[in-house]
């Protein structure tokens, strides 16, 4: 008995690994898709060659991240203990059965700690140039939207708490056309409130008392309500969600399928808000992006301005303007463009009032024809009866987004938003644990998340690039066969020449 087991110890000890490991295993098609050697070249700074212990291979370190995000492990304890019991998993980091695999600690301290946001970056980078290189990346057209991750934190332990108004980036270039509009309407341009000038300004009265109070109100500090558990994240409220502290992940990806940019927000900012960085990141990354695809969140005059300044097209839904209930329609109310005014359902004319700080032409009605107007009460319940109505600045770039909204190719477009961005979506949090985010603070989460997408871009990759190796050896073992069926039957005539 005691024979025979040592019998089978020394047999256990040959089995190879290489042939345990099925051939269309996903791992075996990633570890061909690229070179993991290129990763020391990102994090041979982090390390030091003349002190202290032999560390762990950075690449192993990186490959059980991966292995993490691939099959939606929850905890890197799990994948530690995964990595030690699965024979697929060894053999993606070369551990043999006998050789002891790395233990969670050393894989967390090395996330958290040593590699920092910079190679995180490097990583996301570098995933995309092979996949450019080999061709799979059709950024022609970019799908954008955010999808939020629940925070690790309770809802419950929270606090109210004064932030200072975040300015606009847009705010200077605003506040310039407007003073210009201003002008060209013989209005006082307005002063810029952000400007730290120690000079004593002049007091101008080209602002009503009303609306100087209501700005003062705005420029003071607004009441968030901060978790307590993750300062960084923010309180999600939607419609019928359940009010919750988040992140939102504000994704682009091409029409593949493949995320070409990621930026992470706390839960309580709005697409639009987080927009401009995931549009500079993308666009400097890909100048050859045309069309900018994204929902009716992103149908702002400022977005609509960028894009179509920048000479490519935005692709979105209809926005339905907010009017008073049981009133007019609002494309009753038709603006004049040489005459610079707005005509009223009953062909009155409200004439240019002003130009307020947020950007918006004033068209107010004549209070004395309005007290008799037949429709009054469809048209404003203002004790003055008098109709104001506004219009941006840049209302022309709105118009610019209709037009394309319904041009058959910039349609169809947006008929493939579901497919591709919210695919990636459904993807992430279904397969790949993105859900709910393990982590605390906006920097881990942010890392967290472009490792994810790394991983699914990745995966996509060796997907692609199997098939097409697939496809060429299928290809080339049909011409061999029938070029090896031709010169069968050439020589079987050739040989029945001869006889006969």
């Amino acid at each position: 008995m005691l024979e025979k087991k040592a019998k089978n110890r020394e047999q256990v000890e040959f089995i190879c690994l290489e042939n345990l490991v099925p051939q269309d295993h996903l791992l075996r098609k990633i570890d061909n898709a690229v070179n993991f050697d290129k990763l020391y070249e990102f994090v041979e700074e982090l390390y030091c060659n003349d002190n202290g212990r032999p560390s762990i291979d950075p690449v192993i370190l990186f490959k059980m991240v991966l292995i993490q995000h691939l099959y939606g492990i929850t905890s890197l304890r799990k994948v530690a203990a995964e990595v030690s019991m699965n024979m697929a998993y060894r053999w993606f980091l070369g551990y043999t059965l006998n050789e002891t695999t790395p233990h969670f600690s050393t894989l967390s301290y090395n996330f958290r700690h040593r590699f920092n946001s910079d190679t995180v970056d490097k990583i996301f980078n570098w995933i995309l140039d092979e996949i450019a290189e080999a061709g799979y990346l059709n950024a022609e057209a970019v799908f954008i939207d955010g999808t939020h991750i629940k925070a690790n934190a309770n809802t419950k332990k929270k606090i109210k708490e004064e932030v200072p108004t975040a300015a606009k980036r847009y705010a200077k270039e605003l506040l310039e056309e407007i003073n210009a509009d201003r002008e060209a309407h013989g209005k006082k341009p307005f002063e810029d409130d952000n400007d730290d000038n120690d000079k004593p300004k002049k007091k101008r009265d080209n602002t009503s008392k009303k609306k100087l109070k209501r700005r003062k109100q705005e420029a003071k500090n607004k009441i968030v309500t901060k978790s307590t558990t993750d300062p960084e994240s923010g309180l999600f409220v939607k419609g019928e969600h359940k009010k919750q502290f988040a992140y939102e992940a504000h994704t682009a990806c091409d029409r593949n399928g493949y995320v070409v940019g990621v930026e992470v927000t706390p839960g309580n900012v709005h697409d639009s808000v987080a927009f401009d960085e995931v549009y500079e990141e993308v666009t400097e990354r890909f100048p050859e992006v045309e069309t900018i695809v994204a929902d009716s969140a992103y149908k702002t005059p400022h977005i609509c301005k960028k894009i179509f300044d920048d000479g490519r097209v935005l692709s979105t839904a209809y926005k339905r303007p907010i009017t008073m209930k049981d009133g007019h329609e609002w494309w009753k109310y038709v603006y004049d463009e040489y005459y610079d005014c707005i005509i009223c359902p009953e062909y009155q004319i409200l004439k240019y009032s002003t130009t307020n700080r947020d950007g918006y032409r004033e068209y107010k009605s004549n209070p004395t024809i309005c007290k008799n107007c037949p429709t009054r009460e469809k048209c404003t319940k203002s004790k003055s009866c008098q109709k104001t109505v506004t219009r941006h600045i840049w209302n022309e770039y709105i118009e610019l987004a209709e037009d394309a909204r319904h041009t058959p190719k910039y349609k169809e477009l947006y008929k493939e938003r579901k497919e591709k961005i919210e695919r990636v979506f459904a993807d992430a949090k279904e397969k790949h644990a993105m859900r709910y985010t393990p982590y605390r603070g906006l920097t881990a989460v942010r890392n967290w998340v472009r490792l994810k997408f790394v991983a699914m871009n990745l995966k996509k990759f060796a997907i692609h690039k199997n098939m097409e190796r697939k496809r060429k050896e299928g290809s080339f073992n049909f011409t061999f066969c029938f070029l090896n069926y031709y010169n069968l039957i050439f020589k079987n005539q050739k040989l029945e020449i001869q006889l006969s």
